[in-house]
């Protein structure tokens, strides 16, 4: 870990045992302010997100896509449940919980019923962990990576 680097984390707490981590997120049209000094953030949106392991890439819905006025950066073949699928993909900022920003995040548009879906391209830049203390559904989520989690470890010291 870079030291110079402060990591910054979220929990998000549930009354009983989930089967789905949810949070919200906000999104804009893909900018980088640190090549943009003198102007302006676009706007962003606030959006439900659902954290899915499951999925390699993040991906936003047609309601993200109407209520931004994207334009489609390409296209891709997505392979998922039903099978496959060529999708128009976009270019976006997503800023989660911890005020991470992730600049000209590559997403495609995806065909299920949740706005934002935040796959293993972002969940993998950090710390990740689910807990069910007294059946209660627990996340957290860290970036920078700075623990080396293994229950097998601490089970047996």
């Amino acid at each position: 870990m870079n030291n110079n680097i402060i990591p910054r984390a979220f929990t998000v707490e549930y009354s009983g045992i989930v089967n789905t981590l949810e949070t919200k997120v906000r999104i804009s049209e893909a900018f980088n302010p640190e090549s943009h000094i003198d102007v302006i953030h676009p706007p962003t949106h606030e959006f439900n997100s659902v954290w899915d392991t499951g999925a390699t890439n993040s991906a936003i819905s047609s309601n993200v896509v109407r209520e931004l006025g994207l334009t489609p950066y390409g296209y891709e073949i997505v392979y998922h449940a039903g099978g496959m699928s060529i999708v128009d993909t976009y270019l976006i900022n997503v800023i989660i919980p911890n005020n991470i920003i992730f600049i000209s995040l590559l997403v495609t548009e995806m065909l299920i019923d949740v706005d934002v879906l935040i796959g293993m391209d972002i969940i993998s830049t950090g710390d990740f962990t689910i807990t069910v203390p007294q059946g209660k559904t627990k996340f957290s989520f860290q970036i920078p990576s700075t623990h080396d989690t293994d229950y097998m470890k601490s089970e047996n010291s």
